[in-house]
Order: structure tokens, then sequence, then C-alpha cells
């Protein structure tokens, strides 16, 4: 993975918070960690935060941010 891109599930994570700008983005997400109760989704976010943070304001503005939904009836 590159440092300004992201997975399935940290990209659905993001749909989830303030995606205004980078660091709105960064401190929604910042509030949340201690509201987690799963290390899968702490990870997650952690590692959200990382991409956020090596990315530039230009680079999160070109972004385009689609929930990936999983289709059961797709196996």
């Amino acid at each position: 993975m590159n440092l300004t891109s992201f997975t399935v599930e940290q990209e659905n994570l993001l749909c989830a918070y303030d995606t205004s700008t980078r660091t709105a983005c960064i401190t929604d997400i910042t509030n949340a960690l201690l509201h987690f109760d799963e290390p899968d989704m702490l990870g997650i976010a952690e590692s959200t935060i990382t991409v956020l943070q090596g990315m530039t304001d230009a680079e999160f503005s070109a972004l385009i941010l689609n929930p990936a939904y999983y289709n059961e009836e797709e196996e």
C-alpha cells in the first residue's frame, strides 16, 4: 500500500467521519479512538490516521470517497 492510498476498510471508515478537510477528518477519527472496542477497528482507525497524515491537503481534496458495500449474493 502506498502511503497516500487507502484500503477498502480505511475508505469505508473515512465515509463515517467529517471529510470536509484532511485536518477535520484526522481530528474526528482521533476523537473517536477511545470508543473503538474491537482491536481490528482500532488498528484500521490508527492506520487511516497515518495515511491521512502522510498526504497533502491537495491529495485529500482530490479523493473521491465511496463506501464499498458487501453483498452476500455476489459470492
